[in-house]
């Protein structure tokens, strides 16, 4: 689906929301993938890949209709596995999986054969093929993402927080045009979502919804027949996905306190005040006590960039944090905003 036609009611109702569902799903995607963005990434997919992969060899039928629900060979995910989040709130991962799980049989054997390119094998044509792929998302979620939920939750509200600044400063084309591979907006309504040829496809009235996801990756999604809600899932920009796996150095705690030394850390990317409060998990109060603190000691500076404020280190917080980097720890590099 090439360009999506959308009026300027569906973008003033556009929003970002949270899916646990949809992370879980790109984690999914990375597993089979195993191609990390960055050197936390690859720790997480050392440290689950092989459980992952014995779980499916244990369950061959289920690892076949995962192969085929992902679309391996036709790049197209099958439509009952991604369902379009509510648009309201942020729904418990359990809630999500729910509307997978109760997905006719028929549905799902339609909506795979789309994925897979032709007729499903018979051993795939299953009435419990709903109930496996729902099975392998909660194994995912609840050994891989659960325990790692709320840094990765922290991540997402970061960017959101970022993507609605570049909108309020450059409008939906600053915001839009770099969300993700082939994804750009291209003026008098037309939003292109990727680069394939198909024919235009109008949403105006339809609700917009914006689903970042940590993995790198993503797709489109909406309900059939007569959808009311359109998802695009996109990766969060690669500054913020890394942030969260910074190392703080040991004496850079003893030297600054752990709250304050993370702050410094972070601010190797240009952040604002509310990313910082995401990413961090610390109070607003905290933070811009740390940012005043590490103003004063000329240790980051600032610059308004539209009505956000974005903190980075100096070249005075750059040689501190280098100087007490553990030897043979390679160095944040700053990221272009």
């Amino acid at each position: 689906m090439g360009v999506w036609l959308v009026n300027a009611d569906t973008l003033a109702s556009g929003r970002f929301v949270i899916s646990a569902l949809a992370e879980t799903t790109a984690c999914v995607k990375l597993l089979e993938k195993n191609a990390a963005a960055h050197p936390g990434e690859r720790a997480w997919l050392d440290d689950h890949l092989p459980a992952y992969r014995r779980m499916l060899r244990r369950d061959p039928v289920t690892a076949a209709l995962l192969d085929a629900a992902l679309g391996t060979r036709t790049r197209w995910i099958a439509d009952f596995l991604t369902p379009p989040h509510p648009g309201v709130g942020s729904p418990p991962f359990h809630e999500e999986l729910a509307v997978v799980r109760r997905t006719p049989p028929e549905r799902a054997h339609a909506d795979l054969e789309v994925s897979f390119g032709g007729p499903l094998p018979a051993e795939l044509r299953r009435p419990d093929a709903p109930e496996r792929i729902a099975g392998l998302l909660e194994w995912v979620w609840t050994h891989t993402v659960e325990p790692d939920w709320e840094r990765r939750r922290r991540v997402i509200e970061a960017d959101a927080v970022a993507r609605a600044g570049q909108l309020s400063q450059g409008g939906w084309a600053a915001a839009l045009d770099d969300m993700r591979p082939g994804m750009r907006w291209l003026g008098d309504g037309r939003l292109q979502i990727n680069v394939h040829d198909y024919p235009p496809h109008d949403i105006s009235g339809a609700r917009l919804l914006f689903v970042p996801v940590t993995p790198r990756g993503g797709w489109v999604a909406w309900e059939e027949p007569d959808p009311d809600r359109y998802a695009i899932v996109y990766p969060c920009s690669a500054p913020l996905a890394g942030a969260g796996e910074a190392a703080v150095p040991e004496a850079l705690e003893r030297l600054l306190g752990p709250g304050r030394a993370r702050v410094l850390v972070l601010l190797a990317t240009p952040l604002s005040t509310t990313q910082l409060v995401a990413l961090t998990g610390q109070g607003l109060g905290s933070v811009g006590r740390h940012l005043r603190v590490l103003f004063d000691a000329r240790l980051i500076d600032r610059r308004r960039a539209g009505r956000s404020v974005l903190y980075y280190r100096t070249a005075t917080g750059e040689a501190l944090a280098d100087a007490t980097r553990p030897p043979n720890t390679p160095a944040a590099t700053h990221s272009p905003t």
